[in-house]
């Protein structure tokens, strides 16, 4: 196994994320931006905790056009801030009802919205605003006369491009997961649950290096599986299934997002060639991950695959995804994103198919666009489904 890369950032690399966003802000007319979420406070911070799994307490951190950040958080987490690069930190004891950091909140916005009169805040789809309604209402009227703009895209495009310190975080957590993958041929065992033997495989992956695998469900069926969101659940494993098992694991923060398909003691030949199907989609889609492509070029490019092999349809809406600090991240490959790749853009392909009624093959990758191409970051999947006796 190779070295697990340092843990944390540089101050180097926070001060690039901000002189990014600031540059977008400046061309945006957009005086501050409110971040409000664990993913995007951790990102311009560095702040890690996981106190975020409590809904009790709000959490606030400022972006100004012109300097550091701003921190307005419950005097619980200064502590935690301050080992961070972030100087300037406001506080209140938190919870409280009456004024849960709002009046703190309110009065730094509008000593930061002196230029354009502006405030930026993520509204669009895959946002989150991680603060009680009220409390937002109550912030929009203490601070009337400042215009309120979606920032979504400002913080997606400084997000998309991942630098080589978080892609090597990326590429040990994948390929952590790949050897965890490689060994589970010889832990998976028929005549056990789906719970039991993911169960097994998470505490393998443990026993590897991972910090933690908070995504990992599973599907099986006699000849294919109907769903891959909803398992593991207490189905026993028997002859003739086909075994899916999805896992984002993380190292540091940072997501890995692929899954793997396993046959027990005999596959249907409508099974074998779907998994065939979806692994030459897998290699249609890595061809077209170039930069100045699409993800759209992304998406065509296996789904002609997946038609041509006989798909009779899909119910995932998309074929892989942006990765990062997030299980999923923006872009989707679809027919419609057509976001241009960039290097250092981190994506999964994930092409699948309903082949049967009722029944799917889902397949996943992990990559990174660079100057000179693609590179897997997971190792790939077998080429043929694996069959265990």
């Amino acid at each position: 196994m190779n070295k697990a890369p340092k843990r944390g950032f540089e101050v180097k690399e926070y001060e690039n994320r901000l002189e990014n966003v600031q540059r977008l802000m400046f061309k945006d007319e957009i005086d501050v931006i409110l971040l409000t979420t664990q993913e995007d406070i951790e990102y311009y911070t560095g702040f890690k905790t996981q106190f975020f799994q409590s809904p009790t307490r709000p959490w606030f951190v400022l972006i100004p056009s012109k300097g550091k950040p701003t921190a307005i958080i419950p005097t619980i987490g200064e502590t935690g801030m301050k080992d961070t690069w972030v100087e300037d930190i406001k506080t209140w004891m938190s919870p409280d009802p009456n004024d849960d950091g709002v009046t703190l909140l309110a009065d730094s916005i509008k000593s930061m919205t002196t230029n354009y009169k502006c405030l930026g805040i993520p509204k669009g789809q895959e946002s989150v605003l991680r603060m009680p309604q009220n409390d937002f209402e109550a912030l929009t009227c203490n601070i009337s006369g400042v215009q309120i703009k979606d920032c979504k895209n400002i913080l997606r495009e400084v997000r998309f491009v991942k630098s080589e310190a978080e892609i090597n975080k990326i590429r040990h957590i994948c390929r952590i997961t790949s050897q965890g993958f490689s060994d589970l041929q010889e832990l998976l065992t028929i005549g056990e649950s789906e719970r039991q033997n993911c169960r097994k495989f998470k505490q393998h992956l443990l026993s590897l290096g991972v910090d933690d695998s908070p995504y990992l469900v599973s599907g099986s069926g006699k000849g294919g599986y109907g769903s891959i969101i909803m398992g593991p659940t207490d189905k026993i494993i028997e002859e003739g299934d086909i075994f899916i098992i999805d896992t984002g694991s993380v190292f540091d923060s940072y997501y890995c997002d692929f899954d793997r398909n396993y046959a027990f003691v005999s596959a249907t030949d409508e099974a074998k060639k779907a998994y065939d199907v979806i692994y030459k989609a897998t290699e249609k889609g890595f061809a077209e991950c170039h930069v100045g492509n699409t993800t759209s070029d992304v998406f065509n490019a296996m789904n002609r695959v997946m038609q041509e092999g006989g798909a009779i349809g899909s119910t995932v809406g998309r074929l892989g995804h942006g990765l990062g600090l997030q299980l999923t991240e923006w872009p989707s490959n679809t027919k419609n994103d057509n976001t241009v790749l960039k290097p250092g853009a981190v994506l999964t392909l994930e092409p699948g198919m309903m082949y049967l009624p009722g029944k799917e093959m889902v397949h996943e990758e992990n990559i990174v666009i660079t100057e000179n191409g693609p590179e897997w970051l997971s190792i790939r999947a077998h080429e043929e489904l694996p069959i265990i006796q």
